[in-house]
């Protein structure tokens, strides 16, 4: 029993998936340090006020904080920005630029003339309306990644 157990763990994605758990915690912390500590300061900077926390309205006497709720969704899209512009972007950059001098896969479908579904290269007949379709008549397209 423990040695399935031990299989178990010991299976490459759930390594993969305990090494990502823990990258991801650790990249998470930087990116909350960054706003928190930079971003946030800058735009208390240029607005004067970095907390919204204060912000409230009373209701038939229940009180209404949505200056915490300023406050997450400020944090949330700062978060967010910061991931997008400092690791999207520039990993896209660097995958497009990978991939600069690649030829494009062959095409692995293209369209029926009739009703523009579509089928595999090697199709003489839609699957979809059933005309026959003739080499070089319909349009090719190519399959995404």
């Amino acid at each position: 029993m423990l040695s399935g157990f031990k299989k178990f763990l010991l299976r490459g994605n759930v390594m993969d998936l305990a090494v990502a758990v823990v990258i991801g915690a650790a990249f998470g912390a930087v990116v909350t340090a960054f706003v928190t500590n930079i971003l946030t300061p800058l735009i208390a900077a240029m607005i004067g006020k970095p907390d919204f926390s204060a912000y409230s309205a009373t209701v038939n006497g229940s009180q209404i904080t949505y200056g915490v709720f300023l406050n997450a969704l400020i944090a949330f899209l700062l978060v967010a920005a910061a991931v997008y512009f400092f690791m999207v972007v520039p990993m896209n950059a660097m995958i497009a630029r990978m991939h600069r001098g690649e030829a494009p896969p062959d095409p692995t479908t293209k369209r029926c003339p009739e009703c523009l579904s579509e089928i595999p290269i090697a199709a003489r007949r839609c699957a979809f309306c059933a005309i026959p379709v003739a080499e070089g008549t319909a349009t090719t397209t190519r399959s995404s990644r």
